[in-house]
């Protein structure tokens, strides 16, 4: 039952050889003898040692025998190979030469009397050679020129021939003396081997494929040492160089995909080839071996070494290379690689396009059509493109290259309905990885490049039909009949996993196949999409779907149907919505735990914010990435996205073609609890940002300033401290980039709604985000002033020594409202939002009766606005268009730099520096009166051009990519800026002929003082500037190819690079009152509705309940008005509607009632008694 039991009661004993006393309750040592612990120890360190003796004996005798057998083997090989060289110099000697090391300096060899001759000392020699042995080198060199020089040597031998092994094993042994022949290494005769070699190889090119790493290797490793020496003629070398590098190319066996694998990985990373020696090559290599060897390095396992393995600089001469010869044996080989030739270059470029991006135009003084800064930065250093990489990287973004991508991705002679559905859907990811690669490795040709792939056609899905179709149409039925496209569409959070597998609820989702693949065309689509939209007029968006001539224009053909729009926008609604609500689940950024205290989240202590979201301390706060695309992360689509969904909804806006309800998307929301909601993460989002001690101004500027920032330092690291140093820099900025992302993530995961309203407003109701805007306006009084009741400000003001109340006060001419204004106020800054006190005076200095209730404030704000807007008062700044709506001066900055010319006021002085910022300054100051209109609730009867309005609405969402989601000029705003301009470019985009005709070039030319304007001095001559669009774009003249690309750019520079300047200080102004996040909840048409108030009829009886009586009229305890008062409202409601409007307008300077009702009128409506002269007028 026991197995341990012996049938002895006796307890074993238990022998302890430790020394130390295991028994707890035992006698110390103090109360007891002296153990004889040391004792025991040395036993145990005695029997230890015996052990380790007895095991050293047993193992000394085999390892004996090892080393005698190992010392007998090596004695032999050597004592053989020392037979084999004396019998092989023997032989030599035989043939009437004086031995093998006096005949290096000979020239002159004797050939072999047979081949079996030269076969016997070729097996002696490849027997005891040694790469390491200079006599042996010797030996081999001299066998060489025998060897050429022999009477029929082998030009090629079958597998089961003598010569084979031999030949194989020389090889070899010639790439191992090629390998270690390095400066100064004068005994090895590089061409001579180097000829030895070709001739192996073309005798056994089937064995040494399989060495054509090592082969290729050496070839590039000599082309870099050797390249500069001149141990032959150039000629000779080249030639020479050429038949080594195809002789295992040219036949084609098993082997060829081996030898074509060395031949891109080994020796197309070398720099510098000669053109001379490409060009050969290109006649001799079969390019779609090359092609599918590529393809399988960078598909199969070891695709990853490659890349990783070597450098961008071999990676860049790689592709420069491998363009080169593809491109010049294009003609000569079938286009059935195409599709592999895509998906090969997609995959070289992807690593290099940050890369190409920042060093293309490294010595170009070229500047973007698209960047316009408000500060220029100095140029990052960078070194510069090779010459011959540059040109053939340029090749890749040229007109035809481009455009002709989507018939090259598609099988020839194939059409689309005879390949299988997934073969067709991998080659259209082809060609959108290639697309999407090429815009990131070269922005500043990105709208070219979106451009010339627009321009192409693609073949039309039924075999039957010669036609072609658009492409935009065969990009969007590619993406609409994707999985991705139907899932999202119909429901939001399936988008959660679409986007990062690695989602917590993305586990409960079936894995989808092929998700990279559909990302990638949809992603292509959105890509393309927003440049057509540019240079779409709105009657071709809304009718163009049924153009079927193909004399129509392109713009017109490429046109979407109606339905397919709408279901484009539902698509882009729910990815969008779910990019904004669920940020911190598709970021990987965990749920904010529940803390004691909210202070534990708000206290401004950094390492506790860090300890919350460990994504501020750990890798794991990288990017998501997209489609395995490297740069397009989630942030970048997100932007994206958000810009495209945008462009549709101002479309709509324009002119309505979607039900009034199709934007919103309330159900996803709380709506009775949502304004409180968001007014709660606007506090947070304050919080953060104050605990993080960022500046507001500088944060408007962070997105820009800090990537231009990371640049230089990144560009530094590696110039300037020791190797420690540097790389203390790099864990420093990576640390910083780590804190930022982490800092976005952390707001986006705590703000959803407040992300959802700044970039996407129209997923909510206009009117609860008007009171969303007036509870941001009232949350910023309250912490600022600690009280939204500006009497209780003032008085607190009063009794506060160190008050700055007198800032708040200014003494106004109305003669020069404006003048004034700016001198007393602009210095106030931020400080404008608190209230301020007027006083009128008249010429005489005299100070005009009257108590500021707001009334009096109220009436400066109107006179400002309306002399600084008035086009006729002067100042020059803002002008009319023909529908009477106001936009900044485009001349306005040229204009003042001109006049200071002529006044013969050098350039660059102070007085003309001061004088250009002051013009500045006075657009800043008008964006804070407008803002400070909008702060305090004001109506001012001014009217804007909508494109001026849609750049205050897309100042916002900074967290947002605000570089694809910025204002993004296109044709239909040119409409509101000048019609003329916009009837040209509509007739130059539908003429049917031939553009050139016109002598047009990208060039645009301004006037300056033109002689219709009513401020132009009648003594002032009109002045003409003519400016490129792009740098040398006065050469290239207008074709029917790319007047779209002319278009683009000409509506880019009239609506944003000409006023910028302006346009930018006076949204600067305007940023500094109202928060440019708040602004971003509306659209142009609403923001001019917070201007000016609502066109609607005057409700007459909500501002009878909102009217305040004083005086004499005042209710009194009864509740009933004063007969007066009765007999106004009898008299008001009589009016017309154009009556009530000047009522309205005369007591408060607008026509139209407040958004939100009379209730909240500021200051509110009231009536009081003028007195008992009934002769006097009403006043106001």
């Amino acid at each position: 039952m026991f197995p341990s039991f012996t049938g002895s009661t006796r307890r074993p004993r238990q022998v302890n050889l430790s020394g130390r006393n295991s028994n707890p309750f035992a006698a110390t040592a103090s109360s007891r003898q002296p153990s004889s612990a040391p004792a025991t120890q040395s036993t145990v360190a005695h029997a230890q040692a015996e052990r380790a003796l007895r095991q050293q004996e047993r193992r000394r005798l085999p390892a004996a025998v090892t080393i005698q057998r190992s010392w007998r083997g090596y004695h032999s090989r050597r004592t053989a190979r020392t037979a084999w060289r004396r019998d092989w110099d023997a032989r030599e000697e035989t043939d009437h030469l004086s031995g093998a090391p006096r005949v290096i300096g000979k020239s002159e060899s004797v050939p072999y009397k047979s081949e079996a001759a030269c076969l016997h000392q070729l097996i002696l020699l490849v027997h005891f050679a040694s790469p390491g042995d200079r006599g042996d080198v010797h030996r081999l060199q001299h066998f060489a020129r025998r060897y050429r020089d022999s009477v029929s040597p082998p030009n090629h031998v079958s597998s089961l021939d003598l010569w084979t092994f031999p030949l194989l094993r020389l090889g070899k042994f010639i790439i191992s003396v090629l390998k270690e022949s390095k400066p100064p290494a004068t005994c090895v005769n590089v061409p001579t081997l180097l000829e030895l070699l070709c001739a192996v190889a073309t005798a056994v090119p089937q064995q040494l494929s399989s060495y054509s790493m090592q082969y290729y290797g050496v070839l590039g490793t000599l082309a870099l040492i050797h390249g500069k020496e001149h141990q032959m003629d150039v000629c000779e070398q080249v030639r020479l160089g050429i038949m080594v590098i195809v002789a295992p190319l040219r036949p084609k066996n098993s082997r060829s995909a081996d030898a074509y694998k060395g031949f891109a990985s080994q020796f197309l990373r070398v720099p510098d080839i000669p053109v001379s020696m490409l060009r050969i090559l290109s006649t001799e290599i079969r390019i779609e071996d090359l092609t599918l060897a590529l393809d399988s390095l960078l598909t199969s396992p070891p695709a990853d070494s490659l890349l990783q393995i070597r450098g961008r600089d071999e990676l860049l001469w790689l592709t420069s290379y491998f363009l080169y010869l593809y491109r010049s044996t294009k003609s000569h080989h079938p286009s059935s690689v195409d599709a592999i030739y895509v998906s090969v270059l997609s995959r070289l470029i992807s690593p290099l396009s940050g890369d190409i991006a920042s060093r293309i135009d490294a010595n170009s003084n070229t500047s973007s059509v698209d960047t316009v800064t408000s500060a220029s930065t100095s140029p990052v250093p960078r070194s510069p493109l090779p010459p011959f990489v540059r040109a053939e990287v340029m090749n890749l973004v040229s007109q035809d290259h481009v455009s002709s991508l989507l018939q090259h991705a598609a099988t020839p002679n194939v059409s689309t309905d005879e390949l299988p559905l997934a073969e067709r859907k991998k080659q259209i990811s082809a060609l959108a990885v290639y697309a999407l690669t090429l815009l990131r490795a070269f922005p500043r040709k990105g709208d070219e490049i979106r451009m010339w792939l627009f321009y192409g056609t693609a073949p039309a899905v039924d075999a039957r039909k010669s036609s072609s179709i658009p492409a935009i149409k065969y990009y969007y039925n590619a993406a609409s009949q994707t999985k991705i496209f139907s899932l999202v569409q119909s429901d939001p959070t399936r988008a959660i996993g679409l986007l990062n597998p690695s989602a917590r609820r993305a586990a409960k989702e079936p894995v989808l196949r092929g998700r990279d693949e559909q990302w990638q065309i949809i992603l292509l689509f959105l890509e393309l999409y927003p440049i057509v939209l540019k240079v779409m007029d709105d009657e071709e968006f809304l009718t163009g779907a049924n153009a079927t001539d193909s004399n129509e224009s392109s713009t017109r053909r490429s046109a979407l149907a109606l339905e397919q729009v709408r279901d484009l926008s539902l698509f882009l609604k729910s990815l969008a919505f779910s990019m904004y609500w669920n940020a911190s689940e598709i970021a990987g950024v965990e749920e904010p735990e529940n803390k004691n205290s909210i202070a534990e989240y708000f206290s401004g202590n950094l390492a506790a914010l860090s300890d919350h979201h460990p994504d501020a301390r750990t890798p794991r706060s990288q990017e998501v990435t997209i489609a395995g695309l490297p740069g397009m992360t989630v942030q970048y689509m997100k932007g994206m996205v958000t810009g495209l969904l945008r462009m549709i909804y101002e479309r709509d806006s324009r002119r309505k073609f979607l039900p009034s309800d199709h934007w919103l998307m309330t159900q996803w929301f709380e709506m009775d609890r949502f304004i409180s909601a968001v007014v709660q993460e606007e506090e947070e989002k304050h919080k953060i940002q104050e605990s993080y001690d960022v500046d507001p101004e500088s944060r408007l500027d962070d997105a820009a300033d800090d990537d231009s920032m990371e640049e230089e330092e990144e560009a530094h690291d590696d110039l300037i401290g020791t190797q420690r140093t540097q790389q203390v820099r790099r864990i420093e900025r990576l640390r910083r980039q780590q804190r930022k992302v982490s800092r976005r993530k952390y707001l986006e995961s705590v703000t959803p709604r407040l992300e959802i309203l700044q970039n996407m407003p129209f997923f909510i109701p206009f009117a609860t985000r008007v009171q969303i805007f007036r509870q941001f306006v009232l949350l910023d009084q309250v912490r600022r002033r600690g009280t939204a009741d500006p009497d209780l400000w003032r008085f607190s003001m009063m009794h506060n020594h160190r008050s700055e109340m007198g800032k708040h006060k200014a003494k106004v001419h109305r003669e020069s409202i404006f003048d004034d204004a700016f001198n007393q106020f602009y210095q106030l800054g931020e400080g404008l939002k608190e209230p301020i006190q007027i006083s009128f005076v008249d010429k005489f200095d005299t100070v005009e009766e009257g108590i500021d209730g707001g009334g009096v404030t109220k009436e400066f704000l109107t006179s400002v606005t309306s002399e600084a807007f008035n086009s006729m008062n002067g100042l020059d700044m803002f002008i009319e268009n023909d529908q009477h709506l106001l936009y900044p001066n485009p001349t306005a900055v040229d204009e003042r730099k001109e006049l200071l010319t002529q006044a013969s006021e050098p350039e660059g002085s102070p007085y003309y520096n001061e004088s250009v910022r002051d013009l500045l300054h006075r657009f800043e100051f008008m964006g804070r009166i407008v803002g400070k209109c909008l702060y305090e609730g004001i109506l001012v009867d001014i009217h804007f051009a909508p494109f001026f309005l849609l750049k205050w609405a897309l100042t916002g969402g900074l967290n947002a990519a605000t570089k694809e989601s910025s204002y993004r000029a296109n044709l239909n705003d040119l409409r509101d800026l000048d019609e003329q301009l916009y009837q040209g470019l509509l007739s130059l985009k539908n003429f049917v002929g031939n553009v050139e005709s016109f002598g047009l070039s990208f060039e645009v030319t301004d006037i300056l003082f033109p002689s219709d304007h009513p401020n132009t001095h009648p003594s002032q001559a009109p002045i003409a500037r003519t400016r490129e669009l792009y740098a040398g774009g006065s050469a290239v003249p207008v074709t029917n190819s790319n007047r779209l690309v002319y278009i683009s750019y000409m509506a880019q520079y009239r609506l944003s690079r000409q006023p910028y300047h302006q346009t930018a200080a006076f949204l600067k102004g305007l940023a500094t009152i109202i928060a440019p996040g708040w602004l971003s909840m509306f659209n142009q048409h609403e923001l001019q509705t917070l201007v000016s108030g609502t066109a609607d009829g005057i409700d007459v009886a909500d501002l009878r309940r909102n009217t305040q009586y004083s005086g004499l009229y005042a209710v009194g305890d009864d509740g009933l008005e004063h007969p007066t008062i009765q007999l106004f409202w009898q008299t008001v409601h009589a009016f017309t509607d154009a009556d009530k409007a000047n009522l309205v307008r005369f007591v408060t300077s607008t026509p139209r009632a407040p958004l939100l009702g009379f209730g909240h009128l500021n200051p509110k409506f009231s009536i009081r008694d003028g007195g008992g002269d009934e002769k006097r007028l009403p006043t106001t």
